[in-house]
């Protein structure tokens, strides 16, 4: 019996593009209804990334017969994040510049708001604003989505890897009288 190679990228691509697709929903809903920046809410997409890319991996276990390697769970999950991380990449650029420049305005009041309720002296908020100004821009947000994608979409994809490794069981071996061996490792 010979195993078949299954191509698992169809599965990837699907679900990176899901995730896509539903994180560019999210951050459009959290825009029309008004809703601050900061707002917990925007941790939705971050779940929503964790948990597609769980089923990605169980779908490709369930695509290759009911296996998945530890290495195959590993890259099914990183090329996921890889994929989906290179979308958004090229979305939060476009979204910041093109978009919805008004955004960035709106995470400077945010922040400057934040300051001014922690009761900060003028001098510090001018020294927080400054400093803020400085890394709340299309360019640092870009690179930072992109960083965040891959060092995330490693370590979940790690532990989605364990909880989804089945590894297949040996292959037995008969020998030329017909009778079945164990093989030898």
């Amino acid at each position: 019996m010979e195993i078949q190679k299954v191509n698992l990228m169809p599965v990837i691509i699907k679900w990176a593009a899901i995730y896509v697709i539903t994180s560019i929903v999210l951050s459009y809903t959290i825009q029309f209804l008004n809703l601050s920046p900061d707002t917990p809410l925007k941790w939705i997409s971050t779940l929503v990334f964790i948990a597609f890319m769980l089923l990605e991996q169980k779908d490709c276990r369930d695509v290759n017969g009911g296996y998945l390697s530890f290495g195959e769970g590993f890259k099914a999950g990183f090329l996921y994040a890889i994929f989906s991380g290179i979308i958004l990449t090229i979305f939060t650029y476009l979204y910041f510049t093109v978009l919805s420049p008004e955004m960035i305005d709106k995470i400077l009041a945010s922040a400057q708001a934040q300051m001014e309720a922690k009761n900060m002296s003028q001098e510090q908020i001018e020294q927080g604003m400054s400093f803020t100004r400085k890394i709340v821009n299309p360019t640092v947000l870009t690179i930072s989505a992109a960083f965040s994608s891959v060092v995330m979409g490693a370590i979940i994809a790690l532990i989605g890897a364990a909880i989804f490794k089945k590894d297949r069981p040996p292959v037995l071996i008969s020998d030329t009288d017909g009778d079945t061996i164990e093989p030898t490792v």
